[in-house]
């Protein structure tokens, strides 16, 4: 996307500033015993209520699955992390066998400008689709290979239908821009250091554990009421 005003320029490096700043508190244990694919331990900690209750007042956040489902999982992601690209096909697959699961989508933009410019576009679309059209994208975005830009973004909702002056017009505007610092800036207060992360149930995830692990945390949230009984 092109980005022409001085505005969108400082507000382009603010939101730089704050994406490859570091968050400084993300912990380095594990409060549950949470194992990656691999075996390895998943560095995972509580964070704040008020912390966790944010995410979902954060604009230009989608809700997919079960909108009244019973297990909340939020991710934030990036559209150029090769480990957002397994977690995008992972959580599609627990959507479509898991009917009470619902998942609340956080654009993340920390990987660099290309991102930053991918996310004007993702963000326009959240704003004029439907979160269905939404995940397409997200699918489609992470179906291909390589770094994903304003244009490449673009390009990707044209395919799905979407007007391209449409997309445009609302990718520039100013509140795109503050909805990324927003989300960032909370993601950093959530001392999020890996792509993707998650937060369920008061608890911070770092990294992609894989799909087993993320329905065993499901599943302890339904037996238990935390994310590992």
């Amino acid at each position: 996307m092109p980005v022409t005003t001085l505005r969108a320029v400082a507000a382009l490096l603010a939101l730089l500033v704050l994406a490859w700043a570091p968050a400084g508190h993300a912990q380095d244990g594990a409060l549950f015993p949470i194992k990656g694919e691999d075996g390895s331990p998943v560095v995972n900690y509580k964070v704040p209520v008020e912390l966790e209750s944010s995410i979902e007042q954060l604009p230009g956040v989608v809700v997919v699955g079960n909108p009244k489902g019973d297990v909340t999982l939020a991710e934030f992601y990036d559209l150029n992390c090769p480990f957002c690209r397994k977690a995008a096909a992972d959580t599609a697959a627990l959507l479509a066998a898991d009917p009470e699961l619902r998942i609340v989508l956080v654009p993340f933009p920390v990987l660099g400008v290309p991102s930053i410019q991918a996310s004007r576009v993702e963000l326009a679309v959240a704003k004029v689709g439907t979160p269905a059209q939404f995940q397409a994208f997200l699918q489609k975005v992470f179906a291909g290979r390589g770094t994903v830009d304003g244009k490449r973004a673009l390009a990707v909702a044209k395919e799905l239908g979407f007007a391209v002056p449409t997309i445009t017009k609302a990718a520039d505007e100013d509140d795109i821009t503050d909805t990324m610092i927003a989300h960032v800036r909370l993601g950093n207060s959530l001392g999020l250091q890996a792509t993707p992360s998650y937060v369920v149930k008061g608890v911070a995830v770092l990294g992609h554990p894989g799909r087993t692990a993320l329905e065993q945390i499901i599943a302890s949230v339904r037996r238990c009421d935390q994310i590992s009984c």
